[in-house]
């Protein structure tokens, strides 16, 4: 999952932040995981690792999204970052 400010994407940076997704699901886990439901090219459910935050090489990013995350799970995702990352919640 990439959660990077497009700003960034658009400025040609080399590399680009992502949480990776397991679909070794654990529930209840967040915040250091939160469930991403199967939606658009993403097949099964997963679990978004927020506690593995990581930057990789553009050249790894191979093919286009699989699916766009609607408003409400990115604040979920959001949350558990700022959690996890112990930032203020503004």
């Amino acid at each position: 999952m990439i959660v990077q400010a497009q700003a960034l994407l658009d400025a040609e940076h080399p590399s680009t932040l992502v949480i990776p997704l397991t679909t070794r699901l654990i529930d209840a886990a967040e915040p250091l995981r939160v469930r991403i439901k199967a939606i658009g090219a993403l097949k099964k459910d997963s679990d978004a690792l927020i506690d593995q935050v990581r930057a990789i090489d553009n050249r790894r990013l191979v093919q286009g999204p699989l699916s766009r995350l609607p408003p409400p799970q990115l604040d979920v995702i959001a949350r558990a970052l700022l959690e996890v990352l112990d930032l203020p919640d503004e």
